[in-house]
């Protein structure tokens, strides 16, 4: 059974939820809109209670009812007793001929996005314009409603309008001021990880892991497994899935999808990253970028730079380029001899024939020194010439 103090204790960790009625953030002079402020109000017997506190900015308004109708611009916030301060809302009034309303409760992706373009006291806006960022998104004749059915995170931004107004006659186009549309992100990314390798048990768990909004933490999620682009598990409300034991050689080859239930809105998760594993599938580079400028991926292993070893089992011979050994420095690899094979010493140098070398410098010499006759004295080279071809008779 529920005590005052659980009740109290469970009032602290929750907001009230302020509301706004009509639904805009931005009216004309003069308008009155509706707050509402909806949490614990505690049955307390006291001679005044007080169940709810109005802010306008800093400021504590006197009204401690649980609706009240403002006019002023401003930020306004409301408390309950034992609970925070609710988010704020901010109310914009304007004095201009046009202006955009947008809904003031956040909307998340999924959601439906209307936004109105709205003339002075109602009146009816023509060549009607919606602008998104600077760009015309939409055309109407007249007063219409521009809606986004599912809103996406890029349909954030800065959005306008512009059209005329008959006043009594039809006007030049007027334009209302710019009002910035956020759309809340309602999960993150999926992330596929390993919760625990219960190979044992013929498989190894994982888990599609995300995180819902802290407003939609109730949003049910379904969840897809693929291997590679084929589905080997479709949507189901469960997180988790098992792989098989024969495919744990290619667990890096899973990845996830999360959704809602109506799929209208779907976010995969990456490749699984295994640690110390190989790079992710895909085919292979044909050629290694240098270590400078490699970029590699998640889970991929580094690019090894180091020369081939040379095996210690060749002895040191003086012509290291003999049949079946190559140069490590030329790239290919060093093969050691057999171990049982019987090596054979290397033939050494020739030796010179002293004779031979004799001759040759004899004949060295004579030639130095006829070049050198001829240089000195050109005359006595030629009747030298002329003596040595004359043939000699013997008597």
């Amino acid at each position: 059974m529920w005590t005052l103090t659980a009740l109290l204790l469970q009032a602290t960790l929750e907001k009230p939820t302020l509301s706004l009625h009509p639904p805009w953030t931005t009216i004309f002079k003069g308008e009155r809109v509706t707050l509402r402020c909806d949490g614990y109000h505690p049955l307390l017997l006291e001679l005044r209670p007080i169940s709810t506190l109005w802010y306008l900015g800093h400021a504590l308004l006197p009204s401690h009812k649980k609706s009240i109708e403002v006019q002023a611009p401003g930020v306004y916030r409301c408390q309950t007793r034992g609970a925070p301060v609710s988010d704020p809302i901010h109310l914009s009034v304007s004095n201009d001929w046009l202006i955009l309303q947008v809904p003031y409760a956040p909307v998340f992706e999924g959601e439906p996005l209307v936004m109105r373009c709205r003339g002075w006291y109602d009146k009816v806006v023509y060549k009607l314009h919606y602008y998104h960022d600077g760009q015309a998104v939409r055309y109407f004749h007249s007063s219409t409603n521009y809606t986004v059915l599912q809103a996406r995170a890029s349909d954030s931004g800065r959005y306008q309008c512009s059209g005329t107004m008959r006043i009594p006659v039809e006007s030049a186009p007027m334009f209302s001021a710019k009002v910035a549309v956020t759309v809340q992100e309602l999960f993150q990314a999926p992330v596929l990880q390993v919760t625990s390798p219960a190979e044992a048990r013929g498989g190894v768990a994982l888990r599609c892991d995300t995180r819902l909004h802290p407003r939609k933490r109730d949003t049910p999620l379904q969840f897809a497994f693929y291997k590679y682009s084929r589905p080997v598990r479709r949507f189901d409300w469960a997180a988790d899935y098992t792989v098989p034991e024969p495919e744990l050689d290619e667990l890096e080859a899973y990845w996830c999808e999360a959704a809602t239930a109506t799929r209208s809105v779907r976010k995969r998760s990456p490749w699984l990253q295994l640690p110390g594993r190989g790079s992710a599938p895909g085919p292979a580079p044909t050629a290694a970028p240098a270590p400078h400028a490699a970029a590699l991926a998640p889970g991929s292993k580094p690019l090894s730079f180091r020369k081939p070893p040379v095996s210690r089992s060749v002895p040191a011979m003086p012509n290291a380029t003999s049949a079946g050994l190559q140069d490590p420095a030329a790239g290919g690899p060093t093969a050691a001899p057999l171990a049982c094979a019987p090596q054979t010493p290397a033939a050494g140098p020739p030796v010179p024939d002293p004779d031979l070398l004799l001759r040759e410098m004899q004949l060295l010499k004579g030639l130095l020194s006829r070049l050198v006759l001829g240089l000195k004295e050109p005359r006595a080279l030629a009747e030298h010439r002329g003596a040595s071809e004359t043939p000699v008779v013997e008597t």
